[in-house]
C-alpha cells in the first residue's frame, strides 16, 4: 500500500508569531506547488504562534497541514497552563505531536499519559503523532526493541483499533535529538520495521497503513538516504526546520 510521506517541522520553543510569519512566508516561497504532490507538509509552531500561522495559511492558501506541539487530554478544566485538544480543533490544527521525547524526559510524561492525549486528540478529529524511542543506555544495552515495543504498546493503549490505521508514530532515537548524531539508515529501517509488526501485532492489516516517521536530527544531507528506506515514511524535524531553504531541501528530498 503507498502510504504519503509526511514531513514534519517541530519549530520547539523557537520564534514569536512575527518570526513565525516570517518563516511561514519564506518556506512558502522555497517552494513550488509540485512540490506537495508526493508529500505531507505539517508545521508545528509554539502555541503563541498557531493563530498567526492558521491565518497567514489560510489567506494565502498554502498547502502545509497546521500541527501542534503537544495538547492536554481533557476537553476542559483547571489545568492552569495547559491546551485542549477542543481548543486546537478550533484553530484548524490537523496534528498534534504527542509523547515527544522531550516532554517525555523533562516533564514526565509516561505512556499512560501519552494514550490519553493520543486518543483525545482522535476524539477531536485531529490525527495524532506519537513519539516512540530509546535512550543511548538503552541501546548500547540490548534492550532498545524491547523499550520501544513497550513505548508503542502503552502509548497506544487508549486508541479504538480501528483508528491505529490511522495515526503517525515518529520513531526518535533519544541519543539522535538535537546532538548532530543521526541512526544509520539501516538502524532506522530496523526500527521502524519493529514498531510496523507491533501495530500489525496490534490489528491485522493495520501495519500496511500507519506511517512511520524518523526523527532525530533529520537534515537535507541524510534525509535522502533515510527516506529510501522501506517503512520509513516520513521524518520529523526539529533545528533544520527553522531554517526555511534547509526544510524546503528536506521537504522536496525526491529532487535530490
Amino acid at each position: 500500500m503507498a502510504r504519503t510521506p509526511l514531513i514534519s517541522g517541530n519549530w520547539k520553543m523557537n520564534l514569536n508569531h512575527f518570526e513565525a510569519i516570517q518563516l511561514l512566508q519564506k518556506l512558502s516561497y522555497e517552494l513550488r506547488d509540485h512540490d506537495y504532490d508526493a508529500v505531507e507538509v505539517s508545521l508545528h509552531p509554539p502555541y503563541t504562534d498557531v493563530r498567526s500561522v492558521q491565518t497567514v495559511i489560510d489567506a494565502d492558501r498554502m498547502q502545509f497541514q497546521l500541527g501542534a506541539q503537544n495538547c492536554h487530554a481533557e476537553v476542559s478544566g483547571a489545568f492552569t497552563g495547559e491546551i485542549s485538544p477542543a481548543m486546537l480543533a478550533k484553530l484548524d490544527v490537523n496534528y498534534v505531536i504527542v509523547g515527544h521525547s522531550e516532554r517525555r524526559a523533562l516533564f514526565g510524561e509516561n505512556n499512560e499519559m501519552v494514550a490519553a492525549k493520543a486518543a483525545a486528540v482522535f476524539g477531536h478529529e485531529m490525527t495524532p503523532i506519537v513519539c516512540v524511542g530509546e535512550s543511548l543506555e538503552e541501546r548500547e544495552s540490548g534492550q532498545a526493541e524491547a523499550i520501544v515495543e513497550t513505548q508503542v504498546r502503552g502509548s497506544l493503549a487508549s486508541i479504538a483499533a480501528e483508528k491505529l490505521e490511522e495515526l503517525v508514530i515518529a520513531y526518535e532515537p533519544v541519543w539522535a535529538i538535537g546532538t548532530g548524531v543521526t541512526a544509520s539508515s539501516e538502524d532506522a529501517q530496523e526500527m521502524c520495521s519493529h514498531i510496523r509488526n507491533i501495530v500489525g501485532s496490534m490489528r491485522k492489516g493495520a501495519q500496511q497503513s500507519v506511517r512511520i516517521q524518523y526523527g532525530g536530527s533529520v537534515k537535507p544531507s541524510n534525509v535522502v538516504e533515510l527516506m529510501a528506506m522501506a517503512d520509513v515514511d516520513g521524518a520529523l524535524v526539529g533545528g533544520a526546520s527553522l531554517e526555511a531553504e534547509s526544510f524546503a531541501r528536506i521537504v522536496n528530498y525526491k529532487a535530490a
